[in-house]
């Protein structure tokens, strides 16, 4: 959703570095190219006023006047105002003293209140709570059907006494499902209401009715981020009509500016507590604006990967493949860990969310657009068409076995092969890494292969090249170094990234360890 502000930001910091001070012209056109990529975006103009005003006010003060390196301390101080502009601290859930703590959905239709409750719902189980879902919203064709298909799926309870479509009282629901709560042993009660096509008398009425019959404990204005400036406007009529006290963002995945994410916050005073980032009920969670923040600038979100690792793998199952991987130089992890391992990553989401989360990934986000999620499954079955000695021992596929497998799954005979090939690659360079060797080619940098031993050693052999004393030898051996220096910088820098000189990375490609999740 933010890459166009990503990339407009990233131009801008771009033209800071090697400067080794700034001075007022270059602060001014920094701001002007700031502000241009806030309005592209879509964020609302006093939050821009606002921004631009705190970041000028900043860069000409002491900290980056004073900084060893003024690009990188504007950076900081853009990265601290995007935090603040999108609420500062991580807001989180207000439970009741006397359980069950009631939570109120409110929203236009078609914001994705409904598949939001269910997603709510998963959250709260997956946090310990038994969650409650209440259909309130009696007006929208099916909406009643909807979120009990949705409960059903993320396994939780719903309460839904009226069958909708236009019948029933949705106050007196709310407040039956209260008592209801109370007999069954549910802590917590999502109400689902119901949403109009734009702010009316009706929609304020009922929703204000619900509220002071169940007097929740938390009001959550839920909010279409692709709906640009409205969603603004929107906000602001439900906080001064109704009132609530957080946001939730649904479809954060979109391809839309984003401009609402960075302006709803600053503009109510609420805070955005949630986010709803695709189409999955997994795909849900708390929202931290200093997150955000870093993704915005490409810094990468590792916290939110390493969470999602955390609820993926077992600490028993990582120590188990940790132990498989430093024994006799990795042979004990077969095939089977393989795929065992490539299944337990394709749970934490898709490839290329993975990816994006790593920092510096804004550069090659098109490469990373383009991967094909199917592959991860063609890998798989490639590997379930084996036999389960093929598996354990994978040296011992022929080229009649390669046939055999590659006919059971659907592929080429060279698929095959290539796969055994990248498995005995990605082997020995996790076993390396295993038993502390680190990853190969990086040397000089403790526990990444090749430490201080191997630097001197390679420094040592560099000393012993001695340059021709013919000239005419000595200028081709110089002609023919620097042709090899600029190949290398138009193919880019380690990894086949793009190069520091920036290069377009078009010829962009994943190492081959790392292609073990592209099949």
């Amino acid at each position: 959703m933010f890459d166009t502000l990503s990339d407009r930001l990233a131009a801008t910091f771009k033209s800071l570095r090697g400067k080794g001070r700034l001075s007022e012209a270059d602060i001014d056109a920094t701001a002007r190219e700031i502000r241009i990529a806030l309005l592209e975006a879509d964020v609302a103009l006093p939050v821009v006023r606002a921004f631009i005003a705190n970041v000028k006010e900043r860069a000409r003060g002491a900290e980056v006047s004073q900084a060893l390196n003024p690009a990188q301390q504007v950076v900081k101080i853009v990265n601290e105002e995007l935090v603040s502009i999108l609420g500062g601290e991580t807001r989180r859930l207000r439970f009741a003293k006397n359980p069950p703590t009631v939570i109120m959905l409110a929203g236009l239709q078609g914001a994705g209140k409904t598949t939001l409750a269910g997603k709510l719902g998963l959250w709260l189980k997956g946090q310990g709570h038994s969650p409650l879902l209440v259909a309130c919203d009696l007006q929208r064709p099916n909406a009643v059907n909807q979120l009990s298909v949705v409960a059903e799926r993320a396994g939780v309870a719903v309460y839904a006494p009226e069958p909708g479509n236009g019948v029933g009282d949705p106050v007196r629901v709310a407040e039956d499902s209260i008592e209801f709560a109370k007999a069954k042993g549910y802590d917590i009660v999502v109400v689902d209401t119901a949403g109009r096509l734009g702010i009316d008398q009706e929609l304020m009425r009922q929703a204000a009715d619900i509220r002071d019959a169940v007097s929740p404990d938390e009001i959550l204005f839920v909010v279409d981020a692709m709906i640009g400036q409205d969603a603004v406007n929107t906000a602001e009529a439900f906080r001064d009509g109704v009132g609530f006290d957080g946001v939730v963002l649904s479809k954060l995945d979109g391809d839309a500016r984003g401009g609402a994410a960075l302006s709803i916050a600053h503009v109510t005073g609420k805070q955005i507590m949630f986010a709803s980032n695709g189409e999955k009920l997994e795909d849900f969670d708390a929202f931290h604006p200093d997150r955000m923040a870093s993704r915005i600038l490409d810094m990468g979100d590792l916290l939110t990967l390493i969470e999602q690792a955390e609820k993926t793998f077992s600490q028993e199952e990582a120590a188990q493949m940790a132990s498989k991987l430093a024994s006799s130089k990795g042979k004990d992890f077969t095939l089977d860990d393989f795929l065992a391992q490539m299944e337990q990553v394709r749970k934490m989401g898709s490839i290329s969310k993975l990816l994006g989360m790593l920092p510096g990934m804004g550069q090659i986000k098109e490469q990373i657009n383009n991967i094909d999620e199917r592959d991860v499954d063609r890998t798989a079955a490639i590997i379930k068409s084996m036999t389960p000695k093929e598996r354990a021992e994978p040296t011992i596929i022929n080229g009649s076995r390669r046939a055999r497998i590659a006919k059971g799954s659907g592929v080429e005979v060279s698929a095959v092969k290539n796969l055994v090939e990248r498995f005995f690659e990605a082997r020995k360079m996790m076993s390396k890494m295993a038993q502390g060797g680190g990853m190969p080619g990086m040397p000089g940098m403790p526990g990444m292969g090749g430490g201080p031993g191997r630097q001197k050693k390679q420094v040592k052999q560099a000393k012993g090249k001695r340059k021709s004393g013919n000239p005419m030898k000595r200028k081709a051996e110089e002609q023919a170094a620097a042709e090899r220096r600029e190949q290398a910088a138009a193919q880019g820098g380690a990894f086949g990234l793009p190069g520091q000189d920036g290069g377009s990375g078009k010829d962009f490609a994943l190492p081959d360890e790392f292609k073990k999740f592209m099949g």
